[in-house]
């Protein structure tokens, strides 16, 4: 057993105390998305494996088969956390308030051998940095994944493709139109037309902030898939704007049905079906008939 070993050894309780002290005082600490049982179970795995890993003597390279162990336990400690809702500050903190209490007790346990603490110091010091830059990189990696999978999620759920009469469907498309997305629509708006047999399908794009040349590529994509299955496409939500922009662009949607808004686009919609609107009375609305 390497000497620094055995001195964290003999004073395993008081580092899992004080440790468990310097993450409970912490203001920012999250209580709310872990049990003090937890962490402490979590703590104590950790400063057993860690001290393992310490009695191999090697406090050179973290990367090693002996710290295998401990590289584990911390990438699932930093992916949890990412995954919790755990800041990089709180999760970078952990490790951080470990090596503050290994040093206290160094400190106290050779107090009286300056060269041996400094020695001591400077090699726990170096682990417990390295530990801590690892489990940084993973939480980002983390919460990088859980980002990707949110975006997916928001793509998905703001991109609704909407039966609003036999035959006719409307996708409202609001914000960016990047690759990512106009993929997810396509594919929404394909197999919606599958599904229901539909021969016209309209894209309003009132929610669209601007149009440039990549939006109206993607667009044009858009139509050319849906025109592939058999439907005809309409855009709508053409303001004055988006409109001068394509004209500047130099954007030929000749060969496109446009309309200012999803109102006109559906009407246009209903006379290529051969749908008639009728207004009955005041109070009963409207009628559509075939």
């Amino acid at each position: 057993m390497s000497t620094t070993a055995q001195h964290l050894q003999k004073h395993r309780q008081r580092i899992i105390e004080t440790w468990m002290k310097n993450q409970l005082t912490d203001a920012a600490l999250r209580d709310d998305l872990m049990s003090n049982d937890e962490l402490r179970s979590q703590s104590d795995e950790l400063l057993t494996a860690l001290l393992r890993a310490f009695n191999s003597g090697n406090f050179d390279d973290v990367y090693s088969s002996d710290y295998d162990q401990v590289i584990e336990i911390l990438n699932d400690i930093s992916i949890t956390r990412a995954r919790q809702g755990f800041s990089p500050r709180e999760t970078g903190q952990y490790v951080i308030s470990l090596k503050k209490a290994v040093n206290e007790v160094l400190e106290e346990e050779l107090k009286d051998d300056p060269g041996a603490l400094y020695q001591e110091t400077r090699k726990t010091d170096s682990v417990l940095d390295s530990l801590s830059m690892i489990t940084f990189e993973t939480f980002i990696k983390g919460r990088e994944e859980v980002i990707f999978r949110q975006t997916d999620e928001i793509n998905e759920i703001s991109t609704p493709v909407i039966r609003v009469w036999d035959g006719i469907l409307a996708l409202p498309i609001i914000g960016t139109l990047d690759s990512a997305r106009t993929q997810i629509v396509m594919e929404n708006l394909l197999q919606e037309i599958v599904n229901t047999g539909s021969s016209i399908a309209i894209l309003d794009i009132s929610g669209v902030p601007a149009v440039d040349s990549l939006v109206a590529q993607h667009l044009i994509k858009t139509v050319s898939a849906t025109r592939l299955m058999g439907a005809e496409c309409i855009i709508s939500g053409i303001r004055a704007e988006i409109a001068q922009t394509i004209v500047h662009l130099g954007i030929d949607l000749s060969n496109i049905k446009t309309k200012a808004t999803l109102a006109s686009a559906l009407q246009l919609a209903f006379s290529m079906t051969n749908v008639e609107v009728r207004k009955i009375n005041r109070n009963a609305g409207f009628k559509l008939m075939k």
